[in-house]
């Protein structure tokens, strides 16, 4: 049912509209994963990063929350599964996560694993069935994280932490992609929640913790509350949330595909990362594997 006088958005602009936004959010991902992987050994601890990713969103979109209140009416339950998908617990273990993890790697373990953990609850938990074009990209998925974890066996490679921690918090968004497409809220109104309830867990962690942003390099407390506040935490969730609601959320997910590449090349550039064979390869087989997975070969 559409509202009076507004004309409803046709399917082909409906589906521009999602892809572009996803393409968008991808390409936002790739930054944060370099931007946090520099910053978690430069002088900013996990919550002070958290405090800006979603702290400046929080500022920003405090009419939305302001109108929702804290507690919407129907939607509490999914707005918990959201806040841990998404929130300050999901950026707390990534953070940890990569502080061992190269953003050339985190880029297949993380967004990479994304779409397989969304694709696997939708299967398991919500009665989804996959096309074999998708079953073909889940299992390419799996062959880019085992190509990832043979090439990097041994003393010098990755360890446990990458490759636990990472796919965890992957599944932590799988979460809350659906989640948040059963909540009935909208883009602005999921974003705006999870920020707010987030800085306030951010806040009352800050008498344990303590905080590093006194003594922090101004220009890196500005690069971050770029990165962080204003492109990750604003921009890219409300992207996110506008290809939910569009793709529904395994195609949404599923247009990870660039990350793991993009994070890859950026870790190389930026951070002068070693670019090693495995990861290359894990990289554009994971990349492949996600798109596969968005049903662009499936028969319409």
């Amino acid at each position: 049912m559409s509202i009076v006088g507004v004309s409803p958005i046709p399917d082909s602009r409906r589906s521009a509209l999602g892809a572009l936004s996803a393409l968008s959010v991808v390409l936002i991902w790739a930054t944060w994963l370099v931007s946090t992987r520099h910053s978690v050994g430069a002088g900013l601890g996990p919550v002070d990063l958290s405090l800006l990713r979603y702290g400046i969103p929080a500022l920003v979109l405090a009419p939305v929350w302001w109108r929702t209140g804290l507690f919407p009416k129907g939607a509490t339950g999914a707005l918990a599964l959201m806040v841990l998908g998404s929130g300050a617990p999901f950026f707390q273990i990534v953070a940890f996560g990569l502080r061992h993890t190269p953003a050339s790697a985190a880029g297949v373990l993380l967004p990479g694993l994304m779409p397989l953990a969304v694709a696997l609850i939708g299967i398991l938990f919500l009665g989804e069935k996959p096309d074999r074009w998708r079953k073909l990209g889940m299992l390419a998925i799996l062959a880019g994280g085992g190509v990832l974890l043979f090439g990097n066996l041994g003393g010098d490679g990755l360890g446990w932490i990458s490759f636990v921690i990472l796919p965890i918090g992957a599944t932590l968004w799988a979460v809350y992609t659906h989640a948040f497409r059963r909540s009935g809220l909208n883009a602005f109104e999921g974003a705006a929640l999870i920020c707010v309830w987030s800085t306030i867990f951010n806040l009352a962690a800050l008498p344990f913790v303590g905080t590093q942003f006194l003594s922090a390099p101004a220009g890196e407390i500005a690069l971050q509350a770029v990165t962080q506040g204003l492109l990750s935490g604003l921009v890219a969730t409300l992207l996110y949330g506008t290809a939910v609601r569009t793709l529904g959320g395994t195609q949404a997910a599923a247009y990870t595909a660039i990350t793991p590449v993009a994070a890859a090349i950026g870790g190389t550039l930026f951070l002068s990362e070693p670019l090693g064979t495995a990861t290359i390869v894990a990289a554009l087989v994971t990349g492949l594997g996600v798109l596969l997975s968005t049903g662009l070969l499936s028969r319409r």
